[in-house]
């Protein structure tokens, strides 16, 4: 972890029924699987040791849960930007279902009808690098979803939006956002490692 300058921590949360085949999860608040439940005990055993200043965590329980069994529940703050994309129309649709309607859809190009549009994510996505940024300390874990972490991560870079796409995060994995010399250098310093994800 990094000695003068914090590094950003972001945990996916871990596995549910809607993550095995692969159907957008945006506000449908669903539970962690078994395989979730494990997964998210592994991660907080990776992250055994390690000191952050602040962790924040998406509102719903998929992440919330990771959260706590990850072992932050007590010193995790709630905050309502790291919720995952309103997926709208396309909730609970898989993306060969959504291309059947819509030939050559991208969320991140596209936004969801019903849902919200990418001006509406990048702009969360924005505040909380904003509020990132401001803060002093050691080190910071974020909990939260795939699409919205992903997003985080192409504004972090000061990449548009549409860039979210090369991101690509399995459940309970973990990343980490930095600095290569000083806060006006983003980088990515891990990525989707899940070497302590279980089958």
């Amino acid at each position: 972890m990094s000695e003068s300058l914090p590094d950003v921590y972001l945990a996916r949360h871990g596995e549910t029924a809607w993550t095995i085949n692969r159907r957008h999860t945006g506000l449908t608040d669903l539970p962690l699987t078994e395989r979730g439940v494990r997964n998210a005990r592994s991660l907080g055993e990776r992250l055994e040791g390690a000191t952050f200043s602040h962790v924040f965590t998406s509102p719903l329980q998929r992440a919330h849960y990771t959260c706590e069994l990850a072992g932050f529940g007590k010193v995790a703050v709630v905050d309502p930007d790291l919720v995952e994309w309103d997926y709208g129309d396309y909730e609970g649709l898989t993306t060969a279902e959504i291309v059947q309607k819509r030939p050559g859809w991208h969320i991140f190009r596209d936004g969801c009808p019903g849902g919200e549009s990418i001006a509406e994510v990048s702009a969360r996505a924005d505040r909380v690098v904003r509020k990132l940024r401001a803060l002093d300390g050691d080190d910071v874990l974020l909990f939260s979803s795939s699409h919205i972490l992903r997003v985080l991560t192409a504004r972090w870079l000061g990449l548009e939006t549409i860039a979210g796409r090369y991101f690509y995060l399995g459940t309970a994995t973990l990343s980490a956002l930095g600095y290569d010399h000083t806060k006006e250098e983003p980088v990515i310093r891990l990525w989707n490692d899940a070497r302590h994800v279980g089958p």
